[in-house]
């Protein structure tokens, strides 16, 4: 075995290897967290292609990569210089005029224009988005061969050897290299699992506990991976890898007649979508048929296309069993005991013999089906007429098995094949696949439509194959074409603009993010990495398993017999008080009398490893005694369970007077109900946490937003003065919220058996496990009335606002008031009142996530606005246009406008992407498109900056000032991907005229910064840069005089002699967010220091019969004032449009309440990547388009930017 790691290919010492390089320069990694996973799929692809790669295979080979982060756009830029579109990029000759030719897209473009340095103001953001890209020729392909690691000639030559392993628990492992060996090893161990990829096996012993002590790998038995073409069809040996049978398949399509293939291409097109490539290459055909999936996206296809089973026994031998016949139950086939799968037999279709593949997931790439199907007709002409000779109607998702729906196939057969059997057959198929209400998987209604309109689907596709060869008299109406329209993806494209306006050396400068080279090479350092000491144990939570109950008791009796169990620590052990919470202590550190949602802490284990902790944590026995819980907001509501004094109000004018004035030409009202989002950072929670000097203090390090509070939870829980407390964090793989209050408790549980027992102890949350209980961004519900003229203008809001905060407080109070603030978004309401109340249900507590309620806030306002536009039969952007607010219009807050750019970016918005012309053009295709529809939307937005609680709005920084003219930057804030450290390393290099390699940050730490605000509400950028800042300026006008003095050839030069001077190169940098502050009382104020604007277009296309859709165009224009670092802030805007994209129409949380039955009371049933999909590369936008604000100087208050103008200018 050779095994190349990312690490392995290069690093910042030994030099990158191109691919790293292409993605460091590209701006493609940020939180870094899955970075080095693209990295080595981009790799692998180019190790396994004979020639370079087209841009299809690239964004194919990455699509089974998650990123959170980025939205892909810039990893997909960064590897088109691997795709060949040119074949001079490759030779490196250049065609002649001195045009520069783009490797992404083989035509002449500005992408190898030299860098720009400190030019006032220079055009950026060219059709590859870079400010210095990564061309083919400078990665040098031919060096890029001659650096290659190579295959070991060693291992090239080395036969094969049967294998028998060992494992823990006296697990046994075999590999056999022959079939008999295999046969002899299944009759010894007839309940023996198989296993090839182990894509399925492994998920039920990691995540479903199941037991399997004999493992047989069967993927060197020569028999079991044939793939042989037939002179009657095609074998295929059942060990037989997904990705090479996917290459076969296309081979035969290619080379044999069209009309034999027809099951071919049907499973081909299914396997696109199956799984990711990585998942591909190792699964096994046989694995996924004897795992009897009852959503296996194959089975339908293969007992559709009268696919043969082969079965062979201990003896050796064989008998086939019809696909139809081998799925006997849930997860049963039709397998004897010592029976193995040997290979299946797929024979070629007959003339007019017609096979089709359907699928409808959540996710179009790598998602379990919602619903699939596999269908086949054979159709024979009788007299004039073609008949239904034989037929299969197979379903996936709709039963415990793959279901024939043998009424329907038994009505066909015989019948002509024309509109009338149409009718006849879905009235049929309606009544012969039922779905009960309750049905595991929900979306009951949805489901039943999908297997209607698969049908519906099936009988256009074969009609309008028959109509294409003049077979059917029956023509089929054009307008139908749209049902059957295959769905091909073309490559994403892109363009980002923006101007470069730099300051000084960096600030300004789209400079790549400091961390890209670490992050790239797999050297980046995050909290599980950090090495533990020798003594260290390994805690796992003990978690509620009940909604809402009483504890009975808690028996540990197993636990304590689990290996390298070291302790259970309960409520009755905290040192401190076990009552914490970010704003009030109404949360338990672990429950001491009652548990209130699936998923509260009960108590913690530790023991030797992470695995034992985790084993003897499920051996605690809890007897509950269950109470009635709330679990939707609409039961909240119901009965009146809500958190005290948590109910407010903004209002101006008189909305009651204006609803009864007779002003308002109409009135309607209506609810929007808005669904929460998981933040699925990629580096899930962790946490080290160790005693020093004996316990007098406590040191940790965690992934986490606010340092701070740890700090401040810790000590409360251990009973220490804060002063005794360090929290340190070097970078965090993802935050958008989630780690800005919910790590806090993870710590408060850990710091309990490290303090009581003298010892490191670190925790790292499996995926599961952190998705179910540190809570989601908030779900909410609005109700409205809006009052408005015949013309569109809105003369009155009346809302009332519910947000879910589950069973704490934590931030919600919060999150209610900014989703209050953004309840206008940009619109002038003369008469509004906005009231809120936050919701007590029974789910583990809900918090910050990206917007912080102000998202939540504007959605409901937009619905409302589609709902006027609606009444009017006007269209949403004009309704919008009439109401805009203007300059200096008061706010339902009382904060004046200033300083507006909104129409600005709106008209701005409109000339890019010609909106009237692209409204006319999706007019046209939806007139003449029956089953596939378009739709375009222009949305603008207006978001508050600052903290909303007042004294959250301060910064601190300290910088050190070395004597080799090096800089030392540490602050408050914390690196989560956003670019913060590179854009705070920017401003000190401005500040001091010395080049950005020289300053340097390395972690957050809270005995260097105390007292720090958390990460959060873009608001750090502004206030750490000014703390920095004001440091960089106090050392600077300690060493003016010094410089005065004599004249210095270089910034180290200066700093040595103002050290010889015994001048102080070390000061604390301090910042206050100035003019701020909101009376609740009187529900006037100025709570955000300005707004920023932005607004976005975009046109989707949807399957009316399906719900698939995908996003054609994406057009965003944001105002940033002037960019501190504009290549960073277009990657957050990218980033937060594709995860919007997802919580908009992706991402769906499902939790057993009222409406999800089949899911245990209060359980997250969408509790890992298995089920709950985030936008992958398939999702984003096909053109996706970025702009910054351009030519609009904006005075804004003490911006990091505006005060290194100020600096520098005077």
């Amino acid at each position: 075995m050779h095994i190349i790691t990312v690490e392995g290919l290069g690093s910042c010492q030994s030099g990158l290897h191109p691919v790293q390089e292409a993605l460091a320069q590209a701006h493609g990694s940020q939180c870094g967290f899955c970075t080095p996973g693209f990295v080595m799929s981009m790799y692998a692809l180019l190790r396994s292609n004979k020639v370079p790669p087209s841009e299809e295979q690239i964004e194919e080979c990455l699509s089974g990569n998650l990123c959170r982060c980025t939205g892909y756009r810039p990893i997909i830029d960064a590897f088109r210089v691997f795709a060949k579109t040119d074949n001079s990029v490759y030779t490196r000759s250049y065609p002649t005029h001195g045009e520069f030719i783009c490797p992404s897209s083989g035509k002449p473009c500005s992408c190898g224009e030299g860098k720009v340095h400190n030019s006032e103001s220079s055009a950026g953001g060219s059709t590859c988005g870079e400010h210095r890209p990564v061309s083919y020729n400078e990665i040098d392909g031919s060096l890029y061969k001659e650096k290659e690691l190579i295959f070991p000639p060693e291992l090239v030559l080395r036969n094969n050897l049967p294998l028998k392993l060992h494992g823990f628990g006296g697990i046994r492992w075999y590999r056999p290299l022959k079939l008999k060996h295999l046969l002899d090893l299944k009759s010894l161990y007839p309940a023996a699992k198989l296993v090839v990829g182990n894509t399925e096996v492994g998920i039920e012993i990691n995540f479903k506990n199941a037991q399997y002590p004999i493992l047989i790998s069967v993927s060197h038995v020569p028999e079991l991976n044939v793939l042989s073409i037939k002179e009657n069809g095609l074998e295929i040996g059942s060990s037989v890898r997904l990705s090479r049978l996917q290459e076969v398949l296309k081979e035969v399509i290619a080379e044999r007649e069209i009309h034999e293939t027809s099951s071919c291409r049907a499973i081909s097109e299914q396997l696109k979508w199956f799984a990711g490539k990585q998942v591909k290459n190792v699964a096994s055909v046989g694995g996924n048929i004897c795992t009897a999936s009852p959503i296996s996206d194959l089975n339908p296809l293969w007992m559709a296309a009268r696919a043969d089973f082969h079965i062979v026994d201990s003896k050796g031998n064989i008998r086939t069993v019809h696909a139809k016949d081998f799925f006997l139950g849930y997860r049963k086939v039709d397998l004897a005991q010592g029976e193995i799968l040997h290979s299946i037999f797929l024979p070629w279709s007959r003339h007019f013999e017609f096979v089709k593949e359907f699928k409808q997931s959540h996710r179009r790439e790598d998602d379990i089906a919602l619903v699939n199907a596999g269908m086949r007709v054979y159709l024979e002409e009788v007299g004039s007429n073609w008949q239904v000779s034989d037929v299969s109607i197979i379903y996936g998702g709709v039963a415990a098995v793959s279901l024939i729906a043998a009424k329907t196939e038994n009505f066909l057969i015989g019948k002509t094949w024309d509109k009338n059997l149409l009718q006849t057959a879905l009235k049929i198929l309606k009544d012969n696949v039922p779905l009960a209400g309750d049905a595991p998987g929900g979306m009951v209604e949805f489901r039943k439509s999908l297997i209607l309109s698969f049908f519906f689907k099936f009988f256009l596709w074969v009609t309008q194959q028959m109509n294409t060869n003049g077979f059917l008299k029956e023509s089929m109406d054009g307008t139908h074409l749209s049902a059957i329209q295959p769905y091909s993806r073309p490559c994403s494209s892109a363009s980002q603009n923006y101007e470069i306006t730099s300051v000084g050396t960096a600030v300004g400068l789209p400079v790549v993010h400091q961390s890209a080279k670490l992050q790239v090479s797999g050297r980046a350092e995050y909290t599980d990495d950090i090495a533990t000491p020798p003594n260290t144990l390994h805690a796992a939570l003990v978690l509620s398993k009940k909604a809402h109950a009483r504890i009975l008791s808690i028996d540990d009796t197993l636990a304590r017999t689990s290996p390298g169990f070291a302790g259970l620590f309960l409520a009755k052990d905290v040192p401190g008080s076990n009552k914490i919470g970010p704003v009030v202590h109404d949360e338990e550190v672990f429950a001491s009398e009652k548990v209130t949602c699936v998923g509260q802490v009960i108590g913690i284990v530790v023991a030797d490893t992470h695995g034992n902790a985790k084993a003897a944590s499920k051996k605690v026995e809890i007897e509950y005694e269950e109470l009635p819980p709330i679990l939707s907001i609409r039961d909240a509501i119901k009965y009146e369970s809500f958190f005290p004094n948590s109910k407010k109000y903004l209002v101006k004018g008189d909305v009651e007077w204006c609803f009864q004035s007779g002003l308002c030409d109409k009135v309607i009202e209506g609810e929007v109900q808005v669904g929460g989002q998981e933040h699925f950072y990629l580096e899930p929670n962790c946490s080290l946490i160790w005693p020093v000097d004996g316990g007098n203090e406590v040191h940790m390090i965690s992934s986490t937003q606010a340092p701070q509070k740890h700090v401040v939870t810790v000590a409360r829980v251990l009973g220490l003065p804060f002063s005794k407390v360090v929290c340190k964090t070097k970078r965090i793989g993802g935050g958008f919220g989630g780690k800005e209050t919910r790590s806090a408790f993870i710590a408060a549980a850990v710091c309990v058996p490290s303090y009581l027992l003298n010892r490191p102890v670190k925790i790292t949350l499996d995926r599961d496990v952190d998705m179910m209980i540190t809570g989601q961004r908030h779900s909410f519900l609005g109700k409205y009335k809006v009052g408005f003229t015949n013309a569109g203008k809105i003369l009155a809001l009346d809302l009332e606002l519910y947000n879910n905060a589950g069973n704490s407080l934590d931030l919600s109070a919060a999150v209610l008031e900014r989703a209050m603030f953004h309840s206008d978004n940009v619109y002038d309401i003369p008469h509004i009142r906005v009231g809120g109340q936050v919701c007590y249900t029974n789910y583990p507590s809900n918090t910050a996530f990206r917007g912080f309620g102000g998202p939540q806030g504007m959605i409901i306002t937009e619905n409302w606005i589609q709902h006027v536009a609606m009444e009017l039969q006007r269209s949403p952007e004009e309704i919008r246009e009439i109401n805009f607010h203007p300059e200096g219009h008061i706010l339902h807050y009382g904060q004046q406008v200033q300083n507006s750019t909104l129409n600005l970016v709106w008209d701005e918005l409109k000339a890019a992407c010609d909106f009237p012309k692209v409204r006319e053009v999706v007019n046209q295709f939806n007139l003449h498109s029956r089953w596939r529809k378009r739709g375009v939307a222009m949305i603008p937005t207006k978001f508050g900056i600052s903290f909303t609680t007042k004294f959250m709005n301060q910064a601190g920084a300290l910088v050190h000032v070395y004597t080799d003219g090096t800089v030392l930057v540490t602050h408050g804030g914390v690196e989560m991907g956003q670019g913060l450290h590179t854009k705070i390393a920017q401003v000190a290099a401005t500040s001091f005229n010395i080049p950005l390699s020289s300053v340097f940050i390395s972690e957050t730490s809270t005995d260097k910064v105390p007292n720090s605000s958390p990460t959060a509400a873009s608001a750090s950028s502004d206030m750490y840069g000014a703390a920095v800042l004001d440091a960089c300026e106090q050392i600077k006008a300690r060493m003016k005089p010094i410089a005065d003095r004599n004249q210095h050839s270089s910034f180290s030069q200066l700093a040595l002699s103002c050290h010889l001077e015994r001048v102080d190169l070390s000061a604390h940098g301090f910042y206050i967010t100035p003019d701020i502050g909101f009376d609740w009382k009187v529900g006037k104020g100025i709570p955000f220091s300005y707004h920023t604007y932005g607004a976005a277009f975009a046109e989707v296309e949807i399957d009316t019969l399906t719900g698939d859709f995908y996003t054609r165009t994406a057009n965003i224009v944001m105002d940033l004032g002037n960019s501190l670092n504009p290549a960073i802030d277009i990657g957050q805007i990218e980033g937060a449009f594709v995860q919007g994209l997802g919580w908009a129409a992706l991402e769906e949380l499902k939790w057993g309440d009222a409406d999800h039955k089949w899911i245990r009371t209060g359980n997250l049933f969408t509790s890992g990547p298995g089920t709950y999909k985030i936008p992958s590369l398939n999702d984003i936008p096909l053109n996706f388009h970025v702009s910054l604000l351009k030519g609009y100087q904006i005075q804004r208050p003490s911006t990091p930017q505006r005060l290194l103008v100020n600096h520098h200018s005077s």
